[in-house]
């Protein structure tokens, strides 16, 4: 069995590793002429966490990234509406990371071109078309995006397109799709350097769904040495800006967002000098996409945000792309050491991973567990003296629950499932429910 790879994003270098652990010569091929470490502060839930760990990179994770010792909504006067632990500290089996995207990224890539040899894992080589012929054989056709020039084919038993929200592959089958759809919410993203706040491991989402601030510490050196690399994202609804294609690296301005958040000082966090020590800022419109019916077609298949890109709400998004990849590997080294049918793969491979992913969209277009912020900002604009009385414990924390559920990492669930590590493989008849 052969398996073509488009894209060396985290969804498709976590396949590309987790291929190469079940025996399956694999192929990678990434459009952009070099992987640079862009982007900025993502978290890997622990059930995210766990596949990485399966895979090796224990040490490493723990290298790049700080492990969350606690997660805190709040309103938009710092008053607590939810705490609760995390990772390890909550009584998961994983940690929980707060990490650079593009350190991660660059870690996974590295390991790759290790792992598989850097003849396996080729940059500027875009996938201009791909097919499936009347033998079952997946075909994909590459260019060179520096130069436009034709890179020639491959052919494999199957290609995974894990290209991102602005998948090629996807726009093949879906031509009329147009671009990511937006919700009118604009995302200010940078990395400042400043003094830790509360224990130095804390994630905090404060304000409502009109304008938030989230923060979180990303850098485990930085932290032993007494101070903290804060990731932070300011987010501002602004449904007549005119939207323009998002991507990693489009500058943003602090007079276009500081002002509304100049009140925010906390005291245990000081909101506008966060944002004030940041060397450089970001912006990106909040998008995502409809869910599909199928991401299957003949050979080829969808993953990560080619599949199902979501708003950055419960912090999913590379979470739920190494889970597409780690689930889609498991079944496909039992059909490999069984002698299983690659279609009925690709078929259960959907059936698990297609509808849990459409829920998560969708209870992030609805705020997700978020909810529960807007909820106190629509009770009690003006604060509250006790949290109890603006939203009870138990709607609380079955909003929270609800979501862990839908997106997979509740604990004690999580604690007790099998391994979809594909030497840990019991057969591709198991059928795992995530839901």
């Amino acid at each position: 069995m052969k398996v073509i790879i488009i894209g060396a994003g985290i969804g498709g270098l976590t396949a590309a590793l987790s291929l190469h652990a079940a025996g399956i010569e694999t192929m990678v091929y990434e459009a952009v002429p070099e992987v640079r470490p862009l982007g900025v502060g993502i978290n890997l839930l622990p059930h995210a966490v766990r596949e990485l760990t399966e895979l090796g990179l224990t040490d490493e994770m723990a290298r790049i990234g700080v492990a969350t010792s606690a997660l805190i909504y709040t309103n938009k006067l710092g008053q607590e509406i939810w705490r609760e632990a995390r990772g390890l500290d909550a009584g998961y089996h994983w940690p929980q990371y707060s990490i650079h995207r593009g350190h991660l990224q660059m870690l996974l890539f590295d390991v790759a071109r290790a792992r598989l040899g850097a003849d396996r894992v080729l940059c500027d080589h875009a996938a201009a078309r791909v097919s499936t012929d009347a033998q079952g054989m997946a075909r994909v056709d590459l260019v060179s995006r520096a130069t436009g020039a034709a890179r020639g084919h491959d052919t494999a038993d199957l290609i995974i397109a894990a290209d991102g929200i602005h998948s090629a592959v996807r726009a093949q089958f879906h031509p009329d799709e147009g671009l990511p759809k937006w919700n009118g919410r604009i995302l200010w993203r940078g990395v400042s350097e400043a003094a830790p706040y509360l224990d130095g491991r804390t994630m905090v989402m404060a304000g409502h769904q009109d304008q938030k601030f989230v923060c979180y510490p990303i850098d485990p050196a930085l932290a032993a040495e007494g101070r903290s690399l804060i990731n932070w994202i300011a987010e501002l609804n602004l449904p007549d800006r005119k939207l323009e294609r998002e991507d990693w690296n489009r500058p943003g301005m602090l007079d276009d967002f500081l002002p509304a958040f100049a009140g925010w000082d906390f005291g245990w966090l000081d909101v506008p000098s966060i944002i004030r020590q940041a060397v450089r800022v970001f912006e990106f419109p909040m998008v995502d996409r409809d869910p599909l019916n199928g991401w299957t077609h003949g050979r080829v298949t969808l993953m990560g945000d080619a599949a199902h890109p979501m708003y950055p709400i419960g912090s999913n998004g590379a979470s739920q792309a190494i889970l597409d990849a780690r689930m889609l590997v498991w079944r496909l080294a039992g059909a490999a050491a069984g002698g299983g049918d690659i279609d009925a793969v690709l078929a259960a491979y959907e059936a698990e991973r297609r509808p849990a992913t459409a829920r998560i969209v969708l209870a992030n277009r609805a705020n997700g567990p978020e909810k529960v912020m807007q909820l106190v900002e629509e009770r009690a604009p003006e604060g509250f003296t006790a949290i109890d009385a603006v939203l009870p414990a138990a709607e609380l924390t079955g909003i929270i629950g609800d979501y862990k559920h839908i997106a997979g990492f509740d604990k004690d669930a999580l604690n007790a499932r099998p391994s979809l590590h594909p030497v840990a493989v019991r057969g591709a008849d198991t059928v795992l429910s995530h839901s």
